[in-house]
């Protein structure tokens, strides 16, 4: 069940359904739906809508440094998400003062392709590991950062050198081939292997598509919805399966981690990128997701996929949250 780099919009339905078998055969991430109803009322409670397109505008991200002509902005947005993974490795990273892994990496990207020289696919495509390290302000330490400034590397050389092949050298013309859909947008992007995010689980491929599919959305918020930033089929997104919604989700009462996962978490260990109970935690998100979104149109509000996990990601940056761990394994998809 290999997700094909096609127009077929079926590739965003292989996501929920792959998620959904998952979520039937779980044995160490289980959903409580019982929870699910008192949970969206809850979301409802706390004011949570589908967003108002009357309300589309550029938002402010790290996207927005170095102006606004839109093969930067679209470049930037391309470039960003490319590396937008590494939560394995953020414990051991240096970050930024108050910043999170996260962050800090963002914006020292952002802060080199928001130079006098801007992003261009040649530069992505030329950049070496040294500038990695100095872009990314991080110490060889010939362990673990060492590994992850080398997979930043070649994230970034994918992307530029896809650019140049198949597009002319234009971030712009890439978005524009999708014609609009995110669902063709993410079939461009899984024929790099690093956004290729297909995991085994029991006898099944179960394509989870975090980053592919996180690069629509990211460039709806960066153009406000138009230009390249529009994608017509933008509501068939799925929640973005990574580390911290479903992290969200359990705090809540929501998922349920078995004892021995649930302590090695606590304690600390990495799990497997790919192992059956890491693929359990992200798809049981994205399940967990789709049945928030199916209770909240019961009771008559079409809340995207999308945007619920923007939301749950927002809320996992609270004290509540930050203060239990959540799992983490070194993975190149989140």
């Amino acid at each position: 069940m290999r997700p094909e780099a096609s127009a077929d919009p079926d590739l965003l339905e292989q996501v929920r359904r792959a998620a959904a078998l998952v979520a039937e055969r779980s044995t160490s991430v289980r959903l409580r739906p019982d929870r699910v109803g008192p949970y969206a009322d809850s979301l409802l409670a706390e004011g949570v809508r589908s967003p108002d397109p009357a309300d589309d505008g550029a938002t402010d991200g790290p996207w927005t440094a170095g102006g606004d002509d839109p093969e930067q902005v679209a470049g930037r947005v391309l470039a960003l998400d490319a590396v937008n993974f590494g939560s394995g490795w953020h414990p051991v990273v240096r970050k930024r003062l108050g910043a999170s892994g996260a962050r800090s990496m963002a914006n020292g990207l952002a802060a080199w392709l928001g130079d006098e020289e801007g992003v261009t696919a040649g530069r992505l495509a030329r950049l070496d590991t040294d500038t990695a390290h100095m872009l990314f302000d991080q110490p060889h330490d010939g362990g673990p950062v060492d590994e992850l400034m080398g997979l930043f590397t070649v994230a970034l050389n994918d992307l530029g050198q896809v650019v140049l092949d198949d597009h002319g050298g234009s971030f712009v013309a890439m978005v524009d081939a999708a014609g609009g859909s995110a669902a063709s947008m993410a079939a461009l992007l899984v024929e790099m292997p690093f956004f290729r995010d297909v995991s085994t689980y029991d006898d099944m491929e179960v394509p989870l598509l975090k980053r592919a599919q996180i690069v629509s959305a990211d460039l709806h918020r960066a153009f406000g919805g138009v230009g390249p930033g529009r994608f017509d089929d933008l509501d068939r997104l799925t929640a973005f399966a990574d580390n911290l919604v479903p992290h969200v989700l359990r705090v809540d009462g929501v998922l349920v981690y078995d004892d021995e996962l649930l302590d090695r978490i606590d304690a600390g260990e990495l799990l497997v990128a790919g192992s059956p109970e890491e693929v359990e935690i992200r798809a049981l998100g994205v399940h967990a997701v789709e049945c928030l979104r199916s209770a909240l149109a019961d009771r008559g509000h079409d809340v995207p996929s999308w945007h619920l996990d923007q939301v749950l990601w927002l809320r996992g940056g609270g004290p509540r949250y930050k203060a239990q761990p959540r799992h983490r394994a070194r993975s190149v998809f989140y």
